[in-house]
Parts: C-alpha cells; sequence; structure tokens
C-alpha cells in the first residue's frame, strides 16, 4: 500500500503526515483480504493512495475551511472520497470513513459478480 500526500496553501508537518499515514493506514485489513483473493504479487503495492489536503482562500468570514480529497486506485478502479471542515483532522477522518464504505460497496461488487457467474453456468447445466 502506498500513500502520496500532497497539500495546496498549507504546510505539511510530520505530525499531520504521520496521522495521515495512520488513519488511511488503517483501511489497509480492508484490502488485505481483497489482495489475497486476487492474487496480487508481494513486491507490488496493490492500492495507491493520492491524498490531496488544501485550505481555501482567506474569503471565508468565519475562521479556516480546509479540504481533503483522497483517491484509490483499487486494481484499475479508482474510488474517490472528500470532505470540507473547519477541522483538518475532522476532515480527514470523514474521508477516510467514506473510503472504508466504498471499498466495502466494491468487494461486495466483485464478490456477487462471482456468485452470479456461478449461478448462471449452474442454470445452464
Amino acid at each position: 500500500m502506498k500513500i502520496i500526500i500532497t497539500t495546496k496553501n498549507l504546510e505539511l508537518t510530520e505530525d499531520f503526515k504521520d496521522f495521515i499515514e495512520e488513519k488511511i493506514g488503517s483501511l489497509e485489513k480492508f484490502i488485505k483480504p481483497f489482495e489475497k483473493e486476487n492474487g496480487f504479487e508481494k513486491g507490488k503495492d496493490a492500492v495507491e493512495f493520492l491524498v490531496e489536503a488544501e485550505k481555501e482562500t482567506k474569503h471565508h468570514k468565519n475562521g479556516q475551511i480546509f479540504k481533503i480529497k483522497a483517491k484509490a486506485n483499487l486494481q484499475g478502479k479508482l474510488l474517490i472520497a472528500s470532505s470540507k471542515n473547519n477541522d483538518l483532522s475532522r476532515a480527514l477522518i470523514e474521508v477516510k470513513d467514506e473510503l472504508q464504505q466504498e471499498i466495502k460497496k466494491y468487494k461486495l461488487k466483485k464478490k456477487d459478480l462471482a456468485i452470479r457467474k456461478q449461478r448462471k453456468i449452474r442454470n445452464k447445466i
């Protein structure tokens, strides 16, 4: 699993970088069974996460607005999640939860497709 972090109008501190890697890295447990199922090579990264964190411009009257957008490239399928919030860590947690749901949905679709194929073959026999 590879995590690429970019920022705009915001300084990437070591603490924030570690926080992003911790939160996005927690999604690995949802991807591991999927990797084994589909036979990925051990040296290759099955999933690549691109996390973009930015501070919106200064035109807001009340406080700062942060926007986080995350993209997960999962075996050719692109999953996207984004969030805006006045708290940077809360926005990241919302993105992580949204990506978690997207990964679960994608895994269920793959599993259902295999079951439908088996059912179709069984009905032909």
